[in-house]
């Protein structure tokens, strides 16, 4: 800007000359947009040319100084008139012109000089005569509020600095423009590389300044800010109290937490990874991209991804924090990536991927990106070919990414045909080696036998990958002499059977934490038109309330305990069969009550009704429970006098409600009145666990004992019609007094759904369950039965195949064979064929990969997750990476030498670490601080400090290289702490059955 007051006044020219010179700048210069012009008062300047027109320099038409008195509407503040019009109140003179007068005329003492700039508007080029007046402020003071002018064509940059100057604002501070209109809504002047004019800021308007706090957050993110003068009041002493909260707290930079916003831990995982690349951090941490920010880009997001990157970047490294909630980034993330919206778990390699891409456009230093045509090698020098590659990269990317995170690969392709080899060579973000793939898969199964007091056997199996059931069926055969078409394989999970496999499906439906069950069956029970059928056996425990949310008057139920799968014959199925069947299947844990409970007269009916065997009369003779045979109970022999009765139906309410109160049930048809046929304390039932005490007819009892022996009358009808065997009166009374006892029974039988919540209907005769499209049953047990009969500990017991003793060797490889692996030849997919030019055809040519040249910071990942059409897996590998000294040298083609390449020798920086399955898991990270040199463990907001030894795992998935020669060494010692007694990470193991490893026989956990 020229003087703005009265200049020493040189020697003039001739008034001639004066006019002459005036004169031709006025018609040489034309406007042009940028270019200065100034006003001045239209009187002054015709008194100038009258009296350089007459020639003396005495006459009395002396103009004097120039004065644009009249042009101002009060002198105090030199604030121009309204509706000046050019030519009749001013006069327009460029400013070479300007300069000329002045240095003659001088100026009126404390007049500024009308200074203008010539605007390029979208439809003329003129003089802006009135220019933008705004208002100026601070944040932090919003009462001293300043008037200033600008042009229209002026950057938003210049207001920055007029405001940084006027306001006293340090050097150097991080500041930030807000635009805020007559109403109470503002908007960020994100870009101050564009215009006055195409900001859309006018006169009238309000520019706020803030600065950013010390611990990295800004005023305006506070959520009391709302932009109104009274708010701002507000928010200074909520600034107040949060900068006190900020003096209490002073840790380590970058040894900061990130809040888990629901399923963000994917996000926080990469996040500390790349806080912890240093190359990458100080470049936000010293503001550098503020520089670089590309607004124009088509490609990016404006800026804003990088502004958010670095707000977390700075807060994360202020040292005033233990915790961040990056909620502004995640924001921006799902707004500018759909795919990243909600709150659902997401890969960290998708999220790092997508990261690092919008940074490298939000930061690209190319503005205007040119189309290069791509050559491909035809026969000449990799160097050359490489060297041109990188430079046409170059040339459309130029940022900070570019700079840390690429490098280049060389691609070779073959035709099987023609033998036409094609060599490119590309840029590389980070590099995702696969996992070497075994194709065999261990899997811990457990099996139950048909014998009903053998445990449960854990079993260790190794089966193939892509095989069937069939062939986990047959592995466990080799194992147990079982024949495969007697095996059933069940998934069970809350009690219940969540699916039951058929020999031809695929083994990868069965994840490793599946609960899985293979259970025996009889001799071709398998078999869809057998004479058995299978049937799924479910147990509940009937709750003393009644479920009144079913508006039915029955009991609520609760499943409990393993599920079991049984062969029951199609032709005898009665109800009275199945009672026996079931009792006899739980004989294990499921016991009569103590005989010291019982009486003498209870002792002798029992021994009258069961044939004169006791319970130990049944061991001493060797009859123990065993496998179960078809003939042991329903073959036809007649047992209390009803295996050709009806068969199992529903228990009606009524009838629900008998058992409960400890009544016999009297409605015909019922499950009440099946007969156990063993006397018991209090009428419940015996148990199985000999088959004569648990009312099982043993071989020995169906002989013609059996058939001979006298049975009591059943029914009152009965008894009646004179149908029963003649008794004594001391039998008649024992078997009334048996009669009384044995009504209630350990458990009631109902046909339920597959979730074992819904009672199913009966068949069509309304007596029998259609087990064809059914076969699931529930047996209830009243709570009092269950804790007097039920051994729940016994029940969960089971034993451990010497298979399970052998240790589970975990397959270990080293990173160097996974990097091996990605540059090995391969054949190209049938969806991704080449289409070679020789052949003018798409070909499955062969593809090889080789590293040409590497990043200051190498990202690998490693490929744990894989996907196929027929399986979807995650490989648990323990990947072995080296910590320090990681050579590239000899899988890298351009050799390093002492011509200028850099080395290829790497130390690992940062790991993120996934851990559970496909379906679920959890992230978390290791990182070694850039400024202490230190390895810490980072779980969401938690960060302990961690070991070197610690940091190898099989959960390791994205692993975070800095090239040696970059590496700067800590500016500050290690922690004293860390080095004595280092805080233990938080362990997230994935334990399959809780199973504890001192005994062979412990219980198991299946929810």
């Amino acid at each position: 800007m020229a003087a703005t007051t009265s200049a020493a006044v040189t020697e003039s020219p001739g008034l001639e000359t004066q006019r002459k010179e005036i004169e031709s700048l006025l018609q040489e210069h034309e406007l042009c947009a940028g270019d200065t012009w100034y006003l001045v008062e239209r009187r002054w300047y015709e008194q100038w040319k009258e009296y350089v027109v007459t020639g003396d320099q005495n006459s009395s038409s002396f103009p004097g100084q120039i004065d644009n008195t009249e042009l101002f509407e009060e002198l105090d503040s030199y604030h121009l008139k309204e509706r000046l019009v050019e030519n009749e109140d001013f006069v327009l003179i460029p400013a070479e012109a300007w300069c000329n007068l002045l240095a003659w005329y001088g100026m009126v003492d404390d007049q500024p000089a009308l200074e203008r700039k010539v605007v390029d508007l979208p439809s003329t080029v003129k003089v802006e005569v009135y220019p933008v007046e705004i208002f100026l402020c601070l944040h932090s003071n919003m009462e001293n509020v300043v008037t200033a002018q600008f042009s229209r064509v002026d950057h938003i940059h210049t207001i920055q600095k007029v405001m940084m100057k006027q306001f006293d604002v340090v050097e150097g501070a991080e500041t930030r423009l807000w635009m805020k209109s007559s109403d109470t809504c503002c908007e960020r002047l994100r870009n101050v590389h564009v215009n006055v004019l195409d900001s859309s800021l006018s006169s009238g308007m309000t520019v706020i300044m803030e600065m950013r706090n010390e611990d990295g957050t800004w005023p305006s993110s506070r959520p009391q800010i709302m932009w109104g003068f009274l708010l701002f009041h507000l928010e200074k002493k909520n600034h107040r109290n949060s900068v006190e909260e900020q003096e209490s707290y002073r840790g380590q930079p970058g040894v900061c937490g990130l809040t888990n916003l629901g399923n963000t831990c994917f996000m926080n995982s990469a996040l500390q990874c790349l806080s912890n690349t240093p190359p990458l951090t100080e470049y936000f941490l010293q503001s550098a991209y503020l520089e670089e920010l590309n607004f124009t880009n088509p490609l990016g997001m404006k800026g804003e991804i990088a502004e958010a990157y670095a707000d977390v970047i700075k807060q994360m490294w202020s040292g005033r924090h233990y915790s961040v909630v990056p909620r502004l980034f995640k924001t921006k993330v799902g707004h500018f990536a759909s795919q990243f919206l909600g709150y659902q778990q997401h890969d960290s390699q998708e999220l790092l991927s997508f990261l690092l891409d919008g940074l490298h456009e939000d930061l690209n230093r190319v503005k205007n990106k040119e189309y290069i045509e791509l050559r491909d090698a035809d026969g000449r020098p990799d160097q050359e070919v490489a060297e041109e590659a990188w430079h046409n990269h170059r040339r459309r990317n130029n940022s900070v990414i570019v700079d840390t995170f690429h490098g280049l690969f060389k691609s070779t392709l073959v035709c099987p045909e023609c033998r036409k080899v094609s060599v490119t060579f590309d840029p590389f973000c980070y590099l995702s080696v696969p996992l070497p793939v075994s194709k065999d898969r261990v899997m811990e199964v457990f099996f139950v036998s048909l014998d009903p007091v053998a445990k449960p056997v854990q079993h260790r199996l190794v089966v193939p990958k892509a095989g069937k059931v069939f062939d986990l069926c047959s592995a466990l055969s080799e194992m147990t002499d079982v024949s495969v078409n007697q095996m059933v394989v069940a998934d069970v999970f809350n009690h219940r059977f969540y699916k039951i496999y058929h020999a031809d499906e695929s083994l990868s439906c069965i994840l490793d934490r599946d609960d899985i069950f293979v259970y025996e069956l009889s001799s071709g029970s398998v078999e869809e038109e057998g004479d058995e059928v299978v049937l799924a056996l479910y147990l509940r425990e009937r709750s003393h309330y009644r479920d009144s949310g079913s508006g039915s008057s029955s009991c609520g139920t609760s499943l409990f305990g393993h599920p079991l799968l049984m062969a029951v014959p199609r032709v005898q199925c009665s109800r009275n069969a199945l009672y026996h069947l079931f009792l006899q299947r739980l004989a294990r844990y499921v016991r009569p009550p103590d005989p010291s409970e019982e009486d003498e007269d209870d002792e002798e009916l029992y021994k009258i009704q069961t044939n004169g065997v006791s319970d130990d009369d049944g061991e001493d003779n060797g009859m123990r429970p065993g496998p179960f045979k078809r003939d042991d109970c329903c073959d036809g022999g007649q047992w209390d006098g009803q295996a050709d009765g009806p068969a199992v139906t529903q228990t009606q309410p009524e009838q629900a409600q008998t058992q409960e109160s400890g009544k016999p049930a009297q409605a015909e048809g019922a499950i009440g009145e099946v007969r156990a046929g063993c006397s018991t304390k209090d009428s419940a039932s015996a148990s199985c666990s000999a088959g004569a005490s648990a009312g099982v007819p043993t071989n020995s009892q169906q002989g013609a004992g059996l058939q001979q022996q006298q049975q009591p009358c059943e029914t009152e009808e009965e008894e009646e019609k004179g149908e029963c065997p003649p008794q004594t009166n001391e039998g008649q009374a024992k078997r009334k007094g048996y009669q009384a006892r044995r009504r209630k029974l350990l458990f009631s039988i109902h046909a339920v759904n597959s979730n074992g919540t819904t009672e199913r209907g009966m068949g069509e005769d309304g007596s029998a369950f259609s087990f064809s499209s059914q076969p699931y049953v529930a047996i209830d047990w009243d709570p009092d039965m269950k804790k007097k009969c039920y051994n729940e500990n016994e029940a969960e017991k089971y034993v451990k195949h010497q298979s399970m003793e052998v240790p589970h060797q975990q397959t270990t490889v080293q990173l160097q064979e996974c990097i091996e692996l990605f540059t090995t030849v391969e054949i190209l997919e049938e969806e991704n064929p080449w289409y070679c030019p020789i052949c003018k055809k798409h070909q499955l040519a062969t593809k090889k990969l080789d590293l040409w040249s590497l990043p200051e910071v190498l990202i690998i990942h490693l490929k744990r997750f894989s996907y196929t059409k027929y399986s979807r897996e995650k490989l648990d590998i323990i990947v072995d990476f080296p910590l320090r000294h990681l050579d590239f040298s000899g899988c890298l083609l351009r050799k390093t030498g002492t011509n200028g390449e850099p080395p290829s020798r790497y130390d690992l920086i940062a790991v993120s670490n996934h851990y559970g399955g496909l379906r679920d898991g959890h992230y978390t990270s290791y990182a070694r601080n850039k400024d202490n040199g230190q390895w810490y463990y980072f779980d969401d907001n938690k960060v302990t400090y961690a070991r070197e030894e610690q940091i190898v795992t099989n959960a390791a998935y994205l692993l975070f290289y800095h090239r040696q020669d970059k590496i700067r060494q800590p500016t500050l010692p290690p922690p004293s702490d860390s080095s004595s007694s280092p805080t233990q990470p938080a362990n997230v193991t994935s334990h399959k059955h809780g199973m504890e490893r001192a005994t062979s026989c412990v219980n198991m956990e299946t929810d």
